[in-house]
């Protein structure tokens, strides 16, 4: 199972934005350095988070806040926020030809199906059960 990189990159992005909002202006550069992601591609995170909801940004050099509290902001939100859109949202994809005149392809979809959604809607409520703040927290913790 591979969920993309963007989301990790994204949860890094928020983190950046919530812990060094009070001493430095946090750009895409800024969250770059931080993540090892090409500033290019921290923009478009940036866009996506934007669209959600979850960020506010600044032109030029104003950096990004966020646009909520961090106690609301929790894990599936920016999952949803990253892969809005996104044909491959799912985490479980399915070969798109299956042959209908094979007894296995015939009924892979109505015998796999609900097992694969049923997993799907595990990954995103234990991702609502955390929020930024808890992993800010668990962050000052090990500080």
């Amino acid at each position: 199972m591979k969920i993309s990189v963007r989301f990790t990159a994204a949860v890094h992005t928020l983190l950046c934005i919530a812990y060094f909002k009070k001493d430095y202006r946090v750009t895409s550069d800024f969250i770059s350095e931080s993540t090892g992601v090409n500033a290019v591609i921290i923009r478009k995170i940036l866009l996506q988070l934007q669209k959600a909801g979850l960020v506010k940004t600044a032109a030029g050099v104003g950096g990004s806040h966020l646009a909520k509290a961090a106690e609301q902001i929790t894990l599936r939100d920016v999952y949803h926020a990253i892969n809005e859109g996104d044909e491959e949202r799912e985490v479980f994809n399915f070969h798109p030809n299956p042959n209908a005149n094979c007894p296995i392809g015939r009924n892979i979809h109505r015998v796999l199906d609900p097992a694969l959604l049923n997993a799907q809607n595990a990954l995103e409520a234990e991702l609502s059960k955390t929020t930024l703040a808890d992993l800010l927290l668990q962050m000052e913790e090990e500080a």
